[in-house]
């Protein structure tokens, strides 16, 4: 649906506001100058000074060295979980299913369920527009069907705030992200960034609580006068080191909590809706290693335990292949060049920004496995197809390459707490 003539000279006037607040945002923050009035959804967040003095805030800084061995005694684990698998199993760990149904787990989606054993589910509004207490119920019944038959899957949902919000009643919004970058022209970073890892903390816990164990949020794309179409109140803004900062902050509370975040989307997106068209990102290898500065400061200091790659085609890196489906972006740039070990996520194949690049979703999925992704997503009527793909695929080329993108999921799923059985 087309909005309003107002609505449509806001969405062409807002590459202006940007280049303009960007100036403002960077001199108020020189100055500390903090404007009285600021149009912001930010204005209802609690000041730091009003946050509870016991509340429980996760701890802001990660010792890097410690945690890297850490993982690697997760990894440990992970390849002996991984090796006593079958090809059955080890084909759905690679897969992030969507599922049908709300309340109840109908017979048909549990049937489903146990013959392609996912890694992971994918949950939407209409999944979850129930109460807490039903929601709750549904999502254990789900994750029990996969775990008869494999190891437990990630609960998985988009939990960015402001406008991506799939939960019903009784759990509470978070802010979009672009009000913590307003929020800094009010007081300093500092204060917004504490005050944005307490409520990612409050809200994980919320969610974990439901039996939510990954968000696929925050995003890590600088907001531009290209991507602001597309992305809007869900960037944290248009300066690099706040974006960095701010997701961040996000991941520390949602670690805390118990919930996995996957960031994205690496490693942009263009003018064109990724769901409608094919977003093509310009420019040379300067201007791209500028945009994904927050990916590759997260990647260094917080070792995110996933990425989301998007389907955008980044001239610069790969002229021809979606960013998903990319040996060049994936496995020589984000894993080589970035030093990312976690999970890498790929975007939804039935997207509009595949089917223009004349891939089938199916074909696309084993691309991008092989490409160095390590999990793919598939819809309830592709998902025993999706399974069958990558069985054939693992009985055809050999388990190596899925052994490895397993072990990196299982890891993690170690990591938080979702496999406690393993040694």
């Amino acid at each position: 649906m087309e909005g309003t003539s107002e609505e449509s000279t806001g969405r062409r006037l807002k590459p202006l506001w940007l280049a303009v607040s960007a100036l403002v945002l960077a001199g108020c923050e020189r100055a500390k100058v903090a404007p009285e009035a600021v149009a912001s959804s930010a204005s209802a967040l609690p000041a730091a000074s009003a946050l509870p003095e016991d509340a429980p805030l996760p701890v802001s800084t990660v010792d890097v060295p410690e945690a890297a061995v850490e993982m690697t005694a997760y990894h440990q684990r992970a390849k002996a979980v991984v090796s006593a698998m079958d090809d059955a199993t080890l084909a759905g760990q690679v897969i992030i299913a969507g599922i049908d149904g709300a309340a109840r787990l109908a017979a048909g989606m549990k049937t489903l369920l146990q013959h392609s054993q996912p890694g992971a589910l994918m949950l939407f509004s209409y999944n979850l527009n129930a109460d807490k207490d039903t929601a709750r119920s549904f999502l254990a019944d789900c994750a029990a069907a996969v775990a008869e038959k494999s190891v437990p899957p990630f609960l998985a949902v988009d939990h960015e705030g402001g406008r991506v919000h799939r939960f019903g009643p009784g759990v509470k919004r978070l802010p979009a992200a672009e009000s913590y970058w307003y929020r800094t022209l009010a007081v300093s970073w500092e204060q917004t960034l504490e005050e944005l890892e307490y409520h990612a903390f409050q809200s994980g816990t919320e969610i974990h609580d439901m039996g939510i164990t990954m968000n696929f949020a925050p995003i890590a794309e600088i907001l531009t006068g290209k991507n602001a179409l597309f992305l809007d109140t869900r960037s944290y803004g248009s300066n690099p080191a706040f974006v960095e900062a701010a997701c961040a902050a996000f991941i520390r509370g949602m670690e805390r909590a118990g919930v996995a975040c996957v960031v994205k989307h690496f490693p942009g997106n263009a003018e064109a809706d990724p769901h409608k068209a094919l977003p093509v990102i310009a420019g040379d290898r300067r201007a791209l290693d500028v945009m994904v500065k927050p990916f590759a400061g997260l990647i260094r200091a917080r070792r995110p335990a996933a990425i989301m790659v998007s389907h955008v085609v980044a001239q610069a890196r790969d002229e021809t292949r979606n960013a998903s489906l990319s040996p060049r972006i994936v496995n020589e740039w984000l894993r080589g060049e970035l030093g990312f070990t976690g999970i890498a996520v790929a975007d939804d194949f039935s997207m509009g920004a595949v089917a223009a690049s004349g891939i089938q979703a199916e074909t696309a999925v084993i691309a991008a496995l092989n490409a160095g992704i390590d999990m793919v997503m598939a819809w309830p009527s592709t998902l025993a197809s999706t399974h069958n793909a990558v069985l054939a695929a693992i009985k055809s080329e050999g388990r190596g390459r899925f052994e490895e993108a397993a072990e990196r999921i299982v890891a993690q799923k170690i990591r938080f707490g979702i496999i406690n059985e393993a040694r």
